[in-house]
């Protein structure tokens, strides 16, 4: 999931309208909701800075929830040995160094890879022209699943060359606005076919 706020009680606020945080003990709802891996990679991670970033590391640290930053990549295994590769992206990347860590996601052993993009524009049902860019690259690039956030909104899913696009899958929990405009949301079950001769497909 995408996680759009730090856990701290440290660190300054961000001059800006919205600034979010959560207390770190906050934590515990991600692994007592079967959440085992978040996305940091959004414009609110760092809503109280550096100390709250870390404070926010060390929150998903003590709860074994594992974590990616912007640009970076985490190999998660789960209970049942698939190996997942995920690329967290903060907006938009590098179209070569997006390829070259999807690359490396594979050569370390990951079976599926998911790239996780905070795109889009807030508030609007249908994706941009450059959301769609860089989700087919990704997806030529070898990634299996694009799932995107931050529109709060539903987007559409889309199929494309054996992988699949969620751009947005609107807001599961949000305590930004306790009266969103739109309450719609959803949560993706995807199956992951492993052959025996480790062909993966979804």
């Amino acid at each position: 999931v995408n996680l759009e706020g730090p856990l701290t009680n440290e660190g300054t606020p961000a001059e800006k309208s919205y600034c979010f945080r959560g207390d770190p003990k906050l934590a515990a709802i991600l692994p007592a909701g079967s959440v085992e891996c978040v996305s940091l990679a959004n414009n609110h991670s760092e809503d109280f800075g550096p100390v709250g970033y870390e404070n926010t590391q060390k929150a998903l640290d003590g709860v074994g929830v594992a974590y990616a930053g912007n640009g970076e990549t985490i190999l998660y295994e789960t209970d049942r040995g698939l190996k997942i590769g995920i690329l967290a992206v903060a907006f938009y990347i590098d179209h070569e160094e997006m390829a070259a860590k999807i690359v490396s996601l594979k050569e370390q052993g990951a079976q599926v890879v998911v790239v996780s993009f905070h795109w889009g524009n807030e508030g609007y049902f249908n994706h941009t022209y450059d959301q769609s860019w860089y989700a087919y690259a990704a997806i030529d690039a070898g990634a299996n699943i694009v799932y995107g956030h931050h529109p709060h909104v539903l987007q559409p899913i889309e199929e494309y060359n054996g992988g699949i696009i969620y751009y947005s899958l609107g807001n599961f929990a949000f305590g930004g606005n306790d009266c969103p405009r739109d309450f719609d949301t959803a949560l993706i079950q995807q199956e992951v076919i492993v052959d025996v001769d480790g062909t993966v497909s979804l």
